[in-house]
């Protein structure tokens, strides 16, 4: 009885994944879901980080703190050391708005706008939709906020209560949070990257 149970009970939980999504992108979705109740601040300071694999304290952080964390943790991926090095050998390709004269390593993957380049570099940007259906665990949505601050989020498996889109986990100001804002910004990119070069 306790293994028929059980069985049921997997299924209903395997029904709620989409389908079409990848083992990679459950792992980078879950690992953005276990920040929440532990980057419990937001903080935009400039840190000198250790590198390769530098980060600054978990209790806080940015939005792309949350993505940063979630390659390492959840897919072994270190986007510091992979947006680095790709700044380094195409830094014309990159943004400017910063005035750098060339690339910095302790803050270079932290800046949304970088990211969206690298990923687009890297062949992972998908079409922005208003479509919730487009949207899979995994993805990455970047948005622009009011007074033009950009952002990302991970798109995860959970989805709201009327079922009508996926919950996003983000830092929009007050630590990581599982919350229904998938179109409450305009969305300025979407990003599938499962961290293949290429």
């Amino acid at each position: 009885m306790l293994t028929r149970r059980l069985l049921i009970a997997s299924s209903l939980c395997f029904a709620a994944v989409p389908a079409r999504a990848a083992a990679w992108t459950m792992k980078l979705a879950a690992a953005a879901e276990a920040q929440i109740g532990k980057t419990v601040l937001y903080d935009p300071a400039y840190v000198r980080l250790a590198y390769p694999g530098g980060d600054v304290p978990m209790e806080r952080g940015v939005c792309t703190d949350v993505v940063i964390r979630a390659y390492r943790n959840g897919l072994g991926i270190d986007l510091q050391k992979r947006v680095h090095e790709d700044m380094r050998a195409h830094f014309s390709a990159y943004p400017r708005q910063w005035g750098l004269a060339q690339p910095d390593s302790n803050i270079d993957h932290r800046r949304v706008p970088n990211l969206q380049t690298y990923f687009k570099r890297n062949g992972a940007a998908m079409p922005v939709a208003d479509d919730a259906a487009n949207y899979q665990p995994g993805d990455l949505v970047t948005m622009m906020l009011p007074s033009n601050l950009p952002h990302i989020a991970i798109i995860i498996q959970h989805r709201n209560d009327e079922d009508s889109r996926p919950l996003v986990v983000h830092n929009i100001g007050a630590g990581a949070r599982l919350q229904d804002v998938l179109f409450s910004f305009p969305v300025t990119g979407h990003y599938r990257y499962d961290g293949t070069p290429s």
